[in-house]
């Protein structure tokens, strides 16, 4: 399957202006439009990885300034609370592809713990149902295997700090055909077995980027909206970053000592712009569509429900879980998402996706085909399109697995840590990604705060 990549970067369209005033840490989230079509949304994970790291740094070092960017009026536009807002147990049994010492697989199974602790803390609104992953008798040693991967995780990792360290940090059961079934009466009897992992919920993905908000303003950070990041430039005389932010009609230029680029769709502009043309990176866009359910084949559902991948034709089943079903905290069904990747024509810039913003009925009769195997009783005309996400992706569909990437670059000492291809789990993960880049890609002591 051949996919058209796009190669862009920022700062040919704005002169280099001289900054005018200096800030310790900048934070750069999401930097797309947000384009509305037909009651349909674009989504991306930008918003609260760069809440969480903005966070984090102005509660370890509230000395020091920090400012939040983000392009859109207010927090959180292009991840709204009608995506999957699924907190995952762990990335690596997500697929047999996902290696266990990945950065998705540590950061996820950190991130996990932190969430629900955040959550219980500041009161954020989440439920832990517990996910079964369904299979036929055919696809018996896919959940097999991913139950050993989980046993092979039963030990934290070395840095995870948990609270419970004896605790197995993936745990998961294989259960029977009829034990899913007492789980789930609406399952088809042609599932013969499930892999049953009880530390997956879901959250009100709103509700925690208001309460990041809160945290960043209350520890004496700001949060600077509708503002666009359109240049960025090596200071190398005073260590540090030359950024200039648009904000309306009015044009700033800012001296930064520490960037942090987390804007999800568009981060390899900033990283392109500091690249020779022969070495940047490419973009690739890979939409997922849900659909919400009305109708009959799903009452008393109470459990996310995830088939088994497809891993032949055009599915890649490493690259999307297959056609789930996920619940919202209203006890709403959902569908999705499936996996369509996206080729740009000649010409076409990083924002071409907001042409794509709907999920048409060839879509939905491939999902209906997709549900049904699993759940035989769904129809047709009960589902309807919702919305699509989009997926930051560095490789195609024949790339094989991407991990997390977490990219540090300098200025002579000053660093830019750029966070690239933070698609699933980032949500889960977004606390633990801000405690790796504060401690790791930063390597900012923080051994007197603890």
């Amino acid at each position: 399957m051949s996919v058209r990549a796009i190669i862009s970067s920022l700062n040919h369209k704005h002169a280099f202006k001289a900054p005018e005033s200096a800030v310790d840490f900048l934070v750069v989230g999401a930097g797309m439009k947000l384009i509305r079509s037909r009651g349909v949304q674009a989504h991306q994970l930008a918003g609260v990885v760069g809440l969480a790291i903005g966070r984090e740094l102005c509660q370890k070092f509230p000395d020091k300034s920090t400012i939040v960017v983000e392009r859109h009026p207010v927090a959180g536009e292009e991840t709204s609370s009608r995506n999957s807002e699924v907190i995952h147990s762990a990335q690596a049994i997500a697929g047999l592809y996902y290696p266990p010492h990945s950065l998705k697989t540590r950061l996820c199974i950190r991130g996990r713990e932190l969430l629900y602790a955040y959550c219980d803390a500041h009161n954020v609104p989440h439920r832990k149902l517990g996910k079964l992953v369904v299979a036929t008798k055919a696809q018996q040693p896919y959940i097999a295997a991913l139950h050993e991967k989980a046993l092979s995780l039963r030990h934290w990792p070395s840095d995870s700090r948990s609270a419970k360290p004896d605790a197995p940090a993936v745990p998961t059961a294989l259960i029977s055909g009829d034990q899913a079934r007492e789980m789930e009466p609406n399952l088809s009897d042609s599932i013969s077995g499930a892999l049953w992992s009880p530390e997956t919920g879901i959250i009100d993905s709103h509700a925690f980027m208001g309460s990041l908000e809160k945290d960043i303003t209350e520890s004496g950070g700001d949060l600077a909206y509708s503002s666009d990041v359109v240049r960025v430039d090596r200071d190398e005389d005073r260590c540090g970053w030359v950024v200039q932010v648009i904000t309306g009609d009015s044009s700033d230029s800012l001296f930064v000592k520490t960037l942090v680029n987390a804007a999800g769709l568009s981060a390899p502009l900033i990283t392109n712009t500091l690249l020779p043309p022969s070495e940047r990176l490419k973009m690739y866009f890979a939409k997922g569509s849900y659909a919400k359910y009305r109708g009959p084949g799903v009452t008393g559902i109470s459990h996310l429900i995830y088939p088994c991948p497809e891993t032949q034709g055009s599915s890649h089943g490493f690259q999307s879980l297959g056609t789930h079903l996920t619940l919202d905290l209203q006890g709403n069904v959902r569908f999705g998402p499936d996996l369509e990747w996206l080729s740009p024509q000649d010409g076409e810039g990083p924002d071409f996706w907001s042409q794509h913003l709907t999920a048409n009925n060839i879509q939905l009769q491939e999902m209906h085909q997709a549900v049904t195997r699993y759940l035989p009783k769904v129809i047709l005309d009960g589902l309807q399109p919702d919305y699509v996400g989009f997926r930051p992706k560095l490789a195609g569909p024949t790339g094989g697995f991407q991990d997390f990437v977490i990219r540090t670059d300098f200025a002579r000492g000053g660093p830019l840590v750029s966070l690239l291809g933070i698609e699933s789990p980032g949500l889960t993960s977004s606390l633990a990604i801000a405690e790796h880049v504060v401690e790791h890609s930063l390597g900012l002591d923080t051994s007197s705060i603890r």
